[in-house]
Formats: structure tokens, sequence, C-alpha cells
């Protein structure tokens, strides 16, 4: 039976891909370390546990509302006016089964055939998919390494046709780690104002910023800003939850509406357990999300040092997110592989290192490493890409 065109041109996740090939040469024994993961390589706070478990016990394990607990609504609201001074209405927010199925869902209602989304790249991978899926086209801005991955409003502006319904911000980015400035935000803000775009505004790792740095959200920054902006956001990454599939979206009253309907003949609503999890994870103290965040930022400066070291290697220092995203170009092109898709593949299979090729996010000379996981393996990680590299330079 021939499958829908839909599904056909839809490309393999990258990232899972090298995920499920390490896994699979673990299994047979081999000392593999991964540096692919997209997930923190902590567990879920304890209070976040108990809170879970209270709820299973009190029998809160029916139907929600499609579109989340009111009660989850109220703590997300709460969470915008205290860490961005943002007031939503909860008739203004929708809670999803992850902040992956907020963006699906955004794009099934906002998108036609042919409508456009401004795509920075690197970008995430699934992005470029979920547009097409709702028969939208993705436009890919190139940014570049000498801007640190940002894209600039000169190539916004420049992107922008007649079908240009939306633009995607993500701050810190995946896979850069990249965080924009207020500053910069400013100012594609006020090209997105001008030509009426929609601002999807990820801002699924906006806990985890270091060096200083603090987020800042697109709606924060006017009143005409938030209400052109849809905000993305979840606990997956901030509070180590990723298998609890609760991610939210707030913005435009009529969005919400649409996608809380899409949603009720999706997925009847996020799983109760895990939205009374969630509850939890913004109503009570975050010194355990403090205490991963510290444990990033060290890996993030002692991987960065590391890697300088690497003779023909470039890297951006992100200020966020638990990513590298280094330039191997010079490196593979001094070696015998043709692609770096073929670099890191090998670098699997003779070093059972795996890391995950920039051609899923659109950057065919990078690499992305997470360093969600232990000094010791990030060391061992280390030795192994160095001695891969001197082998075949």
């Amino acid at each position: 039976m021939e499958l829908a065109d839909r599904v056909q041109s839809l490309t393999p996740s990258s990232t899972l891909a090298i995920t499920s090939k390490a896994k699979a040469l673990k299994a047979e024994g081999h000392d593999v370390v991964g540096l692919g993961a997209g997930e923190p390589d902590f567990n879920t706070p304890s209070y976040i546990l108990d809170a879970a478990k209270q709820a299973m016990d009190e029998g809160k394990t029916n139907y929600t509302p499609a579109g989340g607990l009111p009660e989850l609504k109220q703590a997300i609201s709460d969470k915008f006016k205290r860490d961005q001074n943002l007031s939503y209405d909860l008739d203004q927010v929708i809670v999803t089964t992850g902040a992956k199925h907020a963006l699906y869902a955004l794009f099934q209602v906002l998108l036609n055939r042919g409508d456009e989304v401004v795509v920075p790249s690197p970008y995430w991978v699934s992005y470029p998919e979920q547009i097409k899926l709702a028969e939208g086209q993705p436009v890919f801005v190139a940014t570049k390494e000498s801007n640190q991955f940002k894209m600039t409003p000169e190539q916004l502006e420049e992107a922008v046709t007649e079908y240009t319904k939306a633009v995607i911000i993500n701050s810190p980015s995946n896979p850069t780690g990249v965080l924009y400035s207020e500053d910069e935000l400013k100012a594609l803000g006020e090209v997105a104002l001008k030509h009426n775009l929609l601002i999807v505004s990820d801002e699924i790792y906006e806990k985890l910023i270091y060096g200083g740095k603090e987020h800042v959200s697109m709606a924060q920054l006017s009143d005409q800003l938030k209400d052109q902006t849809v905000v993305i956001n979840g606990v997956s990454k901030s509070h180590a939850m990723t298998g609890w599939r609760i991610g939210y979206a707030a913005g435009n009253k009529q969005i919400i509406q649409a996608m809380s309907n899409l949603a009720s003949h999706a997925t009847s609503n996020p799983t109760s357990i895990a939205q009374y999890a969630a509850i939890a994870a913004y109503t009570h103290h975050e010194e355990e999300v403090k205490q991963m965040n510290q444990a990033f930022e060290e890996r993030l400066e002692t991987l960065y040092n590391w890697l300088l070291d690497i003779p023909k290697l470039t890297c951006v220092k992100p200020d966020g997110a638990f990513y590298l995203f280094p330039n191997v170009r010079q490196i593979v092109d001094d070696s015998p592989f043709d692609s770096v898709d073929e670099w890191v593949k090998q670098l699997l299979e003779e070093e059972k290192l795996a890391i995950v090729p920039g051609s899923g996010f659109g950057a065919e000379d990078n690499v992305r490493l997470s360093y969600a996981t232990s000094l010791d393996d990030l060391e061992e990680a280390t030795k192994r890409l160095k001695r891969f590299v001197e082998k075949y330079s």
C-alpha cells in the first residue's frame, strides 16, 4: 500500500538515528561514549516525582481538558509573570504533549499550502519537517559562524516574500547554543512587525544559560511584539522531564483556541499525572534545577577548552543549552573521507564515539556534541576524538 505523500518526503531525525546506532553497539558489548543526547542526564527532581506519586495515590488519572489542567495553566501564567513580567490569561495558554507537539499544532493551525516560514540555519531538525507536514514551505536563512550563527535583520528582510507567514526564533538555540541579545531581538522584531509576521519563539532552553547572561523573550519587548509572538516552552530540558512530555504555548487567544481544538482530536489531553508533576515543577523551589545548571556550565567550560586543543577545529562558544557545534570542515577535507557524515560514521565505527553530523541541522561543515553527560565521559570522548583526528590528518 502506498503511503501518503506528506510522509514520504520526511527526513528521519539524525539525532535519533545516531542514538539508535550507538545503543545497538552498546547492546553488542562495545564501550560506546555517546554525545548525541538531547536531554539532561539527571533524573527528574525528587519534589516533582513526589507530586506525581501523590497525584496517582489521589486517583488523578482521568481525562483532563484538551488544552490542559487550569491549575497548570495558572502555574505557567504565574511563571511568565515571575520570569518575564508577561501577563497571559488562561485562554492564552495551551498545555501540550511536549513542546514538539506545541510546535506541530501551531504550524497545523497556522499554515495553508504554500505559506512560507523563515527558518534560520542551523536549525533544530524538526522545524522544516513540521512545516512541510502542514503543507508550508521552510525558507532557510544561512547564518554565519563569524556572527555566532545569529540571523540578522537584513537577512530576515531579504527572506520575506508575499507568502511569508512566520519566522522562527530559537534562543538559546539547538544545535548552536547561542543566545540572542535584547537589541538583536528588537531589530528582528521590527522586521517581523513591518511585514506582519507571526514570531514563533522557541524558548525550551530558557533556563539553561551560563556566564551570567540572561534570557530575553521576544514577547516581553513590547505589547505589539507580544501580540505577534507565540512562545513555545516546556519542562523537558529545564527540569529534566523529557519523558514526561509536557510542553506549552502562549499567545494570541484565537491561535491557542485553534490549537486546543486540534489537540482534542489528536491527543485528547496531555497525560494527567505528568501535568500534576509539571505544576510542582513551577510552584516549588528550584534548588535541584540550579545544581543541574551549575554542572552543565562546568562541563561547557571544560569541554570547550579541550576542543580548542584539536588542530583545525573551530567552535563558537555558546551561552546556553547543552551543545557545542564545532566546525570540522578543514579536518574532514584533510582526511580520506568525502563528507562530514562519512567522517562521523567512521568515528563511531572505530572509536565508538557517537556525535551528530551537522547536515541534519542544515550545517554540513559542523557536528553537534552534547555535554549532557559526565565529565569522565567528556574526557574520554575528547581522547577518542583527538586520536581519530590524528590518525587521519
